[in-house]
């Protein structure tokens, strides 16, 4: 599978990966938006498939075991998260771009599976505006906060392994920044 159309945006939590992706998905409706799937509960407002495909171990343990995913991890060390791989091949090989919406850990699998593909990663302005977007989304307890939290210091080091770093200050300054990159 070629790979020069994928891009993964990444960075730690918090930093607005989501809500950066839901912008430039209204905007640039073309190329194929991978949606994850998740093992973890649904937060407030999420819909299966908009947001995740929401799958119980069990069975996100089967598509690892029968090579579905095309990157997989357990996050936070609570839940897993991945990329269904199927979705992902038909979009490449139809010729639409493909945004794939990451960890880190994810990224670095999707980066050695396909060398091709571009890593963005997103970096807060600062730590403390970081802390405050991860806390005033108000989805987790104290607990895992931290968890995210001491997970976010340990992907800031990992910004060189990027292709492109975009500093997320202001989601419209973003959203233009990666146009740009992916040249829609």
């Amino acid at each position: 599978m070629a790979s020069s159309d994928v891009w993964v945006i990444s960075g730690p939590s918090g930093v607005g990966k989501g809500t950066v992706c839901a912008r430039l998905r209204e905007l640039h409706p073309e190329p194929f938006y991978s949606v994850s799937m998740t093992t973890r509960p649904p937060r407030p407002g999420e819909r299966e498939a908009g947001s995740y495909h929401f799958v119980s171990p069990e069975d996100f343990r089967r598509l690892i075991e029968t090579d579905q995913l095309l990157e997989w991890a357990v996050v936070h060390g609570t839940h897993y998260y991945g990329t269904p791989k199927q979705p992902v091949v038909d979009a490449v090989e139809s010729g639409r771009p493909v945004v794939l919406e990451i960890d880190l850990q994810g990224a670095r699998q999707v980066k050695q599976n396909l060398p091709s593909s571009k890593l963005v990663f997103l970096l807060p302005p600062t730590w403390d505006e970081l802390v405050s977007r991860l806390k005033g989304r108000g989805t987790e307890d104290e607990e895992a906060q931290r968890r995210r939290l001491d997970t976010a210091k340990v992907e800031l080091d990992a910004v060189a392994e990027a292709d492109h770093a975009i500093e997320n200050v202001e989601i419209e300054e973003t959203v233009a920044a990666l146009v740009g990159l992916m040249g829609l």
